[in-house]
């Protein structure tokens, strides 16, 4: 099947063999499908101009966005599904659409433009062995899916059976060029590789090789900075997701009594904000980090195993997904107990100045590592003052130096959207050395970590870890915080917290 990667092994020694008269008998006595027409997904109808913006980059040519296949777990039980996000981007279908389905943007006939055509698996009637035996995409198994028809109501393309696609592909293949996603999904790939080259095979096989290479990575990259800069429906969906994150936040801080008393406090904290995020959206949007004490300073702590006690400082870093699959990024670091010590304090003011001074920098014109330079700037010098840098804040920032990275590795931004880290692949000059722009969605996360074994740092300070972590969207004028939801000076916590951890009480 096109398309698929990673299909299950059939197990005979567990399946018990259907007869005739099961065969016969299971597809009577059904009620009809609802015909009911579908609503369009609002997602989709944003996703039009995206289209159309790919589209003119690379005309006449075919486009292939793989949403990519089911990935096995463990034996024969499958990872929760999520489409890639490019596919996603481009059609607007999240949540867990849609395994093995996969856009092609085919060149016009006149030349002009492309038609946006969905490849996908449209459900198999009731007498269809699929509909009572298949694990994976059968009926009976996991849930009714979409008819052909039902799935160009809600997504506005045409909609065509996978089984179609390799004959889509391999059409004029010999003079129209082929592009393909390659990261979502390797199997197709090899199969857009191998139309290549039947269709090219009096040109030189290195030559060939290298040349579709680069073209699929002009693909991605493209594909890559088309969400650099988000549209009115994608900024919406970051305000809905930071707000729906911010009501986790608050339920995490009133279950802090329990994780306490429950030991394995981390675990309790990372469970209670699944909870919600499954609940308010379609899942956390990366792999929360609940970093109690010393694990703060592992600044990607996912173990998550660790017991919440009186007097730490818990940084919970995490995001909810929504079903559109745009995730906010937002960390906060709070005293399990509600109140700041004094060592504690004075890191996480200074990391809030760092922060400040990271957004004042934030807005048009400027550069993406600007932010960073403003972040750094005040972690350095609070670094001098304290004693701990072996240079000046001057040197240590200078391009020989670098010796404030030691407590904090880390850059202070990257952009946010479909992707928890999105862009990534978009060019160097686009993204580390490019300008902010009207509309870029980014995070801004200033941190200082000293290690409990980091003996260049004053005892009092060991094992604090902090952090601040904020989704700004860059404005006409500046930016604008769509995190503000959540307090951020340590009197605003403390002040924020307190009725919070009374009602877990």
């Amino acid at each position: 099947m096109p398309g698929v990667s990673e299909k299950q092994p059939k197990l005979p020694n567990r399946q018990t063999p259907f007869s005739d008269a099961f065969k016969a008998f299971i597809p009577t006595g059904w009620a009809p499908y609802d015909a009911t027409p579908k609503d369009r997904l609002p997602a989709s109808v944003a996703a039009e101009d995206r289209r159309a913006a790919l589209s003119r980059l690379f005309p006449g040519e075919r486009l292939v966005v793989p949403a990519g296949g089911l990935k096995v777990r463990s034996n024969d039980t499958d990872y929760r599904y999520r489409p890639h996000s490019a596919f996603a981007h481009l059609t607007g279908l999240g949540t867990d659409r849609e395994p093995d389905a996969v856009l092609v943007l085919e060149p016009a006939a006149d030349g002009d433009g492309h038609e946006a055509v969905l490849y996908f698996m449209p459900r198999a009637p009731r007498e269809a062995e699929q509909f009572y035996a298949d694990a994976r995409y059968g009926e009976m198994w996991v849930g009714q899916r979409e008819s052909l028809e039902e799935m160009e109501q809600l997504t506005g393309l045409r909609c065509v059976p996978v089984g179609e696609l390799a004959e889509a592909l391999a059409k004029e293949a010999d003079s129209v060029r082929l592009r393909v996603l390659r990261e979502a999904d390797p199997a197709l790939a090899a199969q857009v590789d191998a139309i290549r080259e039947r269709s090219s095979q009096q040109q030189d096989q290195t030559e060939q090789t290298e040349s579709a290479q680069q073209a699929d990575e002009e693909l991605a990259v493209a594909l890559s900075e088309l969400r650099l800069v988000k549209d009115a429906f994608e900024v919406e969906q970051m305000r809905t997701a930071c707000a729906v994150t911010a009501e986790g936040f608050e339920a995490v801080v009133a279950a802090l009594p329990e994780a306490v008393r429950r030991g394995r406090g981390e675990r309790w904290v990372e469970g209670v904000f699944a909870l919600h995020a499954r609940h308010a959206g379609n899942a956390v949007g990366y792999d929360t980090i609940a970093a109690a004490g010393d694990h703060a300073n592992t600044l990607h702590w996912i173990r998550n195993d660790g017991e919440l006690a009186e007097g730490d400082l818990l940084l919970l870093d995490a995001g909810v997904e929504l079903d559109t699959l745009y995730t906010a990024d937002i960390t906060r670091t709070m005293p399990v107990s509600g109140r700041f010590t004094d060592a504690q304090r004075k890191v996480y003011e200074a990391v809030l100045e760092a922060q400040e001074a990271a957004m004042a920098a934030a807005r048009p014109g400027v550069t993406f590592k600007s932010v960073h330079a403003a972040a750094i700037a005040v972690i350095a010098r609070h670094l001098e003052e304290w004693g701990l840098l072996p240079v000046s804040a001057e040197e240590s920032l200078g391009p020989d130096g670098g010796q404030h990275r030691r407590w904090m590795v880390h850059g202070t931004s990257h952009h946010l959207g479909i992707d928890v880290h999105d862009c990534a692949q978009a060019r160097t000059e686009h993204y580390r050395e490019g300008t902010l722009a009207e509309g870029m969605v980014i995070t801004v996360e200033p941190g200082l970590y000293f290690k409990s074994t980091d003996l260049l740092v004053p005892e009092e300070l060991r094992g604090i870890g902090v952090r601040i972590e904020d989704d700004i969207l860059i404005t006409a004028d500046g930016c604008e915080n769509l995190s503000a939801a959540l307090p951020r000076t340590p009197d605003e916590v403390e002040s924020w917290m307190a009725p919070l951890l009374e009602r877990g009480r």
